[in-house]
């Protein structure tokens, strides 16, 4: 008996249909080999099957009329429909006043358009649960207010007091010290410490401090400072320090106040708190010299952590945010990049543009292979490929990465404009080539891809993706057709002036090899493959290049 293959993503709105046969074990690498099977009638002219979907909340219908050919496409004859959601393109043709998708032999399957649009959802500017936005932040510090700034868990899991030096008050410094660890420092940019002429209080090879904090020699002002370890001889040390016209010799060492070495290239360089106080007054338009101390529970002395944080803040009517949330807000401002290559590239898909660029955070040098006139830049066909050099290469059959990378250019070349950026630097969703070999060791030994990372101690996807998003915007990008099956893209590319109108998987053969691994990053990583259909197992069925019928 045949069998028809449904391939719906779980937030789907649109199915994509594929088909296979029975006992063909030659055909199961098919360009879009299924991954789910539900039984059918057998096909003769027309074949209808209606499933009640409980991810989408609505009846799915499949629907096949015509001859099947199993030579190289999924369905290059007939077409397929599916009766979904109202969340589908304006462009569909309608039945019976529900939306209805055909999938012809001349294109790529897609699906979910409209769905991952959301103004919200995923934007840089929205931020974390629990945590004020970047604005709030950048217009408190204006205002010469305090700021609470927490770094991620995994890191010092502490916050910090922040304002700008520039607009620092003796009764400010007063509330600092008696609500900190009365430690108070300023982060300031290189280049301004070399004006003073402050060191490193030891050098880098030399620096022992849990996070590498770049402490300089310690300071007072010279003049109209005693001690000056009252709030408002540190007040005026920190005035001196944010002055732009400040002087190596309006300075006494050692002193009351830690001056701190900001990287260049602030959180997108370095996620630390001297690096966010320094953004915060660029981004607030004053002096880059931010004020900043620990907070800590008082009368206990311990670091105070996220709950103690957020209270602090309520009281004190204070905003609080994520250094995370402030990454994501700059790097969808900050110019990450620059062109370096036009070139002709031809080859065994067809012909491209192949532009290089190098990011300016660390030097990497990534590539976008174009087709055609991007034009609007409306509607463009996407993909943004992490770079696999075990799959793409080699050929490595534990992953799909090498497939998705042909598919995808043969996608493009077939719909004659589009874009494919290639990101290097994401080797093993970023953990890099020797940990994703060891990675491998312990998958043998019975880890799953997401086990074997937090074995090592590992983030299990590490990837971002503002580099590619700015990539896009370059090369004139507005509207995309994105394939992938990762939604972390979704959140990735949205909100970087870019939208996403359809989702187009990027299916690949299921093999003893990969099998495991593709069930890994379904299950686990939320990466949408296969049916959603209730009954039915999602991966088992093409290993043999056997579509039978696998009811759980």
């Amino acid at each position: 008996m045949a069998a028809v293959t449904a391939v719906v993503p779980v937030t789907a709105s649109t199915a994509i249909a594929s088909s296979s046969k029975k006992g063909l074990a030659g055909e199961a690498n098919s360009e879009f080999s299924a991954m789910a099977t539900l039984g059918a009638p057998s096909l003769g002219s027309s074949s209808s099957l209606s499933r009640n979907s409980a991810f989408l909340g609505c009846k799915l219908r499949i629907a096949y009329a015509g001859g099947v050919n199993f030579s190289r496409r999924a369905v290059p004859a007939g077409n397929w429909s599916a009766s979904a959601s109202e969340m589908l393109r304006p462009s569909v043709a309608s039945e019976n006043g529900k939306p209805v998708v055909n999938l012809s032999a001349d294109e790529p399957p897609a699906c979910t358009e409209g769905y991952f649009t959301s103004d919200v959802e995923g934007d840089p500017d929205r931020p974390t649960e629990g945590f004020s936005s970047i604005l709030e932040a950048i217009e408190a510090i204006k205002a010469g207010k305090f700021v609470v700034v927490v770094d991620d868990e995994a890191r010092e899991n502490e916050g910090d007091l922040i304002m700008a030096g520039s607009l620092m008050t003796p009764e400010r410094m007063a509330f600092m010290v008696d609500h900190c660890t009365g430690i108070v420092c300023v982060g300031m940019p290189g280049e301004a410490l070399d004006r003073l002429n402050l060191p490193l209080m030891v050098q880098d090879k030399d620096n022992d401090e849990a996070m590498l904090t770049a402490f300089t020699v310690s300071v007072d002002a010279r003049q109209g400072t005693t001690t000056g370890v009252s709030a408002m001889d540190r007040t005026k040390t920190v005035w001196a320090l944010a002055s732009p016209n400040g002087t190596p010799d309006d300075f006494k060492r050692p002193g009351h106040i830690f001056p701190l070495r900001a990287r260049k290239g602030g959180v997108l360089k370095r996620a630390g708190h001297t690096e966010a106080a320094v953004d915060l007054c660029l981004l607030a338009e004053l002096p880059p010299a931010g004020v900043l101390c620990e907070l800590v529970n008082r009368g206990e002395g311990t670091m105070s952590r996220a709950p103690e944080l957020r209270k602090f803040a309520a009281e004190h009517n204070l905003p609080i945010i994520s250094i995370a949330d402030l990454v994501r807000y700059k790097r969808k401002r900050d110019k990450l990049i620059v062109k370096t290559a036009v070139a002709r590239l031809p080859t065994k898909f067809g012909a491209f543009q192949a532009y290089s660029y190098t990011s300016q955070i660390d030097g990497i040098e990534h590539v976008a292979l174009v087709k055609g006139d991007i034009g609007d830049g409306l509607d463009v066909l996407v993909r943004v490929h992490s770079e696999c050099l075990t799959g793409d290469i080699f050929g490595s059959a534990r992953c799909d990465c090498g497939n998705q990378l042909e598919q995808a250019m043969r996608n493009i070349e077939r719909e004659g404009r589009g874009v494919l950026v290639y990101l290097r630097g994401h080797e093993g969703r970023g953990i890099g080539l020797g940990h994703k070999l060891q990675a491998y060791n312990l998958q043998d030994a019975g880890r799953d891809t997401v086990e074997a990372n937090e074995d090592l101690g590992l983030p299990v996807d590490s990837r971002e993706y503002g580099i590619g998003a700015q990539m896009l915007r370059d090369l004139g990008v507005r509207t995309m057709k994105l394939m992938t099956n990762n939604p972390s893209k979704f959140v990735g590319l949205k909100g970087y002036g870019l939208s996403i109108n359809r989702r187009v998987p990027v299916l690949s053969p299921v093999t003893q090899e990969n099998k495991r691994y593709l069930e890994t990053k379904r299950s686990k990583m939320g990466h949408i493959y296969g049916s959603d259909l209730p009954g039915f197992n999602i991966v088992d069925s093409e290993v043999n290049g056997d579509a039978s019928q696998k009811p759980t």
